[in-house]
Formats: C-alpha cells, sequence, structure tokens
C-alpha cells in the first residue's frame, strides 16, 4: 500500500506541475562492475552479453556493494542478478528503490535510492527502466530474482529495488521465491564446504509479452550455483512461466544453451568438468525431494480448497463491496495527502520567495553602508591630497615667474657688455693686423725671390745637362 501511495502522488504530481519530473543528469560507470565483482567466481562477469542495451550495475545500499545485476533497457528488466547466499533476517517492510544512473548516465548519485526522493532531481526517470506505476494495476507483482529472503539485513533491503524486478503473477512470484528458498538452504548450501563460496547467479529470458507496453514478461526463470570450493559444483535450474509448478534441474552448459549465443556464466564452468559425482547425485536427490514434497503439498492444498468451497464462495460475493470500499478510502486518504502536499509545496514556494527578498534587501543595504563608509573615510584623505596641490601649484608659478624675469633681463644686460667691449677689442686689434699684413707682403716678396732663383737655377742645370751630353769632351782648358 505504501509503495502505491509513493506511485500514485509520484503521477499526480507529474500532472499538474509538468516541470516536477525535470533534474540534473548524472552518470553510471559504463567500465564494468568494478566492487562487484566479489559476487562472481574468480571474480570474473558472465561473457557474451554485449548488446548496446544491456547495462552492468553495481548495486550500492548504505555506500556498499551489495550485490551485481546485468540491466535490459530495452525490456526495462534484468537479465541477471549476482549474489552469495547470506544468514537470513526477517524484514517485514518492503521499501521500494531505483538505479537514477540509468536514466541519467551523468548523475551524481552512485547508488539506489527510494524513487519519491528523487522526483525533480533526475531527468528522463523511467526511460530506461521500470518504475512502480508501471506495476500498478497491471496484476503483476515485482518478482525479485536476488530474493530478499537469501540475504542479511543490509542486503535484504538492496534487493527491493525495481532493477532487481520482473513482472511475475503474484502465484508464480511466491512459488518462484518458495523454491529457490528451499533448494538453496536445504540442497546447495549443506553441500558447499564454504558457504560465503556459494556463488548464485539468478535470472530471466524476456519473451514478447510486455506490461503496459512497456516492461516485459519473462517467459522462464533460472538459477545458477558455483560452489568455489576445492571439491566444487555447479547446478543450474529453469523454471517456464507457463508451469508454475515446473522447477528443472540441468548442467550449466546446458543452462546457457537456453541463453544468448556465446553466453558463458561461470569461467571455466565452475570445475563442472572434474566435480565430484557423489556430491552432485546428493545435490540431484535433494532438489528432487523439494520437488516431491512440493507435490505432496500440492494435493493437501487441493482438499483444502475442497473443505473451504463454500467460505471460498462467500468470499467472491463479499470481495468486490470489500475492494470498493478498500478504493474509495484509498482515494480518500490519497486525495487528503495530495491537499497536504500541494500546502506544503504552496509555503515552501511563498516562504522561499520571502526569505530570498529578505536576503536580496539585506545584501543591499550592506553595501549601500560599505559604500557609504568608503566615501567618508576617503574625504579627509582627498581634502589633504587637494592641499598639497594647491600649495605645490604655487610654488611652481614663483619658479616660473623667477625664470622668466631672468631671462628677460639677461637680454638687454649681455647686449650693453658686447657693446662697450667693441672699441677695446677694434683698436687693440689694429697693430696685430698691421703686423699680420707686413708680415704677408715679406713673405709674398721673398716667395717671388725663391720662385727667381729656383727657376733661373733650373735653366742652368738643364743647360748644363745639354752640354755634357752632346759636346765632345775636350781638354780641360777648353
Amino acid at each position: 500500500e505504501r509503495t502505491m501511495t509513493t506511485s500514485i502522488v509520484f503521477l499526480l504530481c507529474l500532472s499538474v506541475f509538468p516541470g516536477f519530473s525535470q533534474g540534473r543528469v548524472v552518470g553510471e560507470d559504463e567500465t564494468g562492475f568494478a566492487e562487484c565483482n566479489v559476487f562472481f567466481p574468480g571474480q570474473f562477469p558472465p561473457e557474451g552479453f554485449t548488446e548496446p542495451f544491456h547495462v552492468k550495475i553495481c548495486q550500492r545500499y548504505n555506500k556498499e556493494p551489495r550485490f551485481a545485476t546485468l540491466y535490459s533497457t530495452k525490456d526495462k528488466i534484468p537479465l541477471y542478478s549476482a549474489f552469495k547466499y547470506t544468514k537470513p533476517a526477517q524484514i517485514e517492510e518492503e521499501n521500494w528503490l531505483v538505479e537514477p544512473q540509468i536514466d541519467d548516465p551523468e548523475n551524481d548519485l552512485h547508488e539506489m535510492v527510494h524513487e519519491a526522493d528523487i522526483v525533480g532531481t533526475v531527468t528522463n526517470l523511467g526511460a530506461n527502466q521500470a518504475l512502480t506505476s508501471d506495476y500498478v494495476g497491471s496484476g503483476y507483482e515485482r518478482g525479485l530474482l536476488n530474493p530478499s529472503l537469501l540475504n542479511e539485513e543490509d542486503f535484504q533491503m538492496a534487493t527491493y529495488t525495481l532493477t532487481n524486478a520482473v513482472p511475475l503473477s503474484p502465484s508464480l512470484s511466491k512459488i518462484w521465491h518458495r523454491d529457490i528458498g528451499r533448494v538453496v538452504e536445504q540442497a546447495l548450501v549443506p553441500h558447499c564446504s564454504k558457504k560465503d563460496h556459494l556463488y548464485l547467479l539468478a535470472g530471466a529470458i524476456p519473451s514478447s509479452v510486455r506490461v503496459k507496453g512497456k516492461v516485459s514478461v519473462p517467459e522462464t526463470l533460472w538459477l545458477a550455483a558455483c560452489c568455489d570450493a576445492p571439491e566444487g559444483w555447479s547446478l543450474g535450474l529453469v523454471k517456464k512461466m507457463n508451469d508454475e509448478n515446473s522447477l528443472e534441474d540441468l548442467t550449466v552448459r546446458e543452462l546457457e544453451k537456453q541463453l544468448p549465443a556465446g553466453v558463458h556464466l561461470f569461467k571455466g564452468s565452475c570445475g563442472e568438468d572434474n566435480k565430484s559425482q557423489e556430491k552432485t547425485e546428493a545435490i540431484l536427490q535433494a532438489v528432487s525431494q523439494i520437488r516431491s514434497g512440493e507435490q505432496v503439498g500440492k494435493s493437501d492444498n487441493q482438499e483444502a480448497k475442497g473443505s473451504g468451497l463454500v467460505r471460498r464462495v462467500a468470499g467472491i460475493i463479499a470481495t468486490p463491496f470489500i475492494k470498493l470500499l478498500e478504493l474509495l478510502i484509498y482515494v480518500f486518504v490519497e486525495l487528503v495527502k495530495f491537499v497536504f502536499y500541494f500546502l506544503w509545496l504552496v509555503i515552501k514556494r511563498v516562504g522561499g520567495t520571502v526569505l530570498d527578498g529578505l536576503y536580496s534587501l539585506w545584501t543591499g543595504v550592506v553595501s549601500y553602508l560599505k559604500a557609504i563608509s568608503m566615501v567618508l573615510i576617503r574625504i579627509p584623505y582627498d581634502v589633504g591630497r587637494v592641499i598639497i596641490n594647491i600649495f605645490l601649484g604655487f610654488v611652481q608659478i614663483v619658479q616660473d615667474v623667477a625664470f622668466l624675469t631672468y631671462r628677460i633681463l639677461r637680454i638687454p644686460v649681455g647686449f650693453v657688455l658686447h657693446l662697450a667691449s667693441f672699441p677695446y677689442h677694434s683698436i687693440c686689434a689694429i697693430p696685430s693686423v698691421l703686423k699680420d699684413v707686413a708680415t704677408g707682403i715679406g713673405g709674398t716678396f721673398s716667395l717671388v725671390i725663391d720662385a727667381t732663383a729656383a727657376l733661373l737655377h733650373g735653366f742652368y742645370y738643364l743647360a748644363g745637362h745639354i752640354v755634357k751630353r752632346f759636346v765632345p769632351k775636350g781638354s780641360s782648358d777648353d
């Protein structure tokens, strides 16, 4: 009832507030199971599931890995969940969870959360995974692949995620979980020397039948067990949807032939090639005894049905009225919850707006006071700077006037001094000029005499040379 209530509130919120489901985009690690590899023998996940719509999920709860799931975003159901047997705990309450990173690959939520807690914070919620609303009124239950009854408390809480659920009829869901519980606890656990080395893979094979045109109803449920111990063994179980009471035991290799081509569930088939024949026969005998006990139980149930026929007829007649009354009460409760939620949302929005306004007003007042304080603090500084600038300007003016006066007075004083010194310099220069003139005349006359003597000497030398050349030598007298 709590789950149905959450779902209807979610749908009502979507219809009243169109933008209610919009949120930030978050992400999922696509590299593999990472921490959840501990749930596989030898830490090797199954091979052969290579479709692009196969998403690997390390199912985390309370910040710890709890089991691993391979999820089909096309069929909106898990293809298998891998886990280990732990001591079961009794938990009456079901709190269904979802994986936000399946719909939002960029989301920063890294573990399963309650569906109602992420409404409005995760975009495209339900685009790649089933939601509670997909099961409401469909006639199918959310059947757990990893049964909660085989897990301890935190692990059991983690199984209630929609990425671990497939659509099952109420009777089939009850029978499947009963069969799995009995087989694991009575046939498998007693024959595995190290219980913490009992690895389980529970899976489903999708069919073309879909709930509300979205979630695939499995045609087959299967379980693969591996005891990774010195005397290891492996076993496969299959239950057909069209026969709720069927439970077929087979080898892991035979089970793999019913799965997509190329699928290998356990690395090296978990010792299937060299397993103990005696232990295998003991396990198969225990499984056979469990099936025989189920047949006896069915006969007893038939007798009980015959004895309680009258009560069943009365229950059939009264059921519609009881269901109608329950529906009316349920609708009334949901309307009251929705009204309170709507009022809470309005109060939250109004209160938020008022607080935002007060915060903006306070911020503006603080900024105004800060600006005024800065102006008042700068006034004395600015006044002193103006006074200093005025004084320096006055000193500069006085300096410029003195310099200009000096330049003006300097022109006539120099002129008078040069004019007064002109006669002195002129008269004193006459003897020097006359001396220079006389020296020039004497030099010129001496130069003429030297030139004439040199010319005569040249002619004499030339004549003597010619005479010596052409006149015959004679006596010294000649």
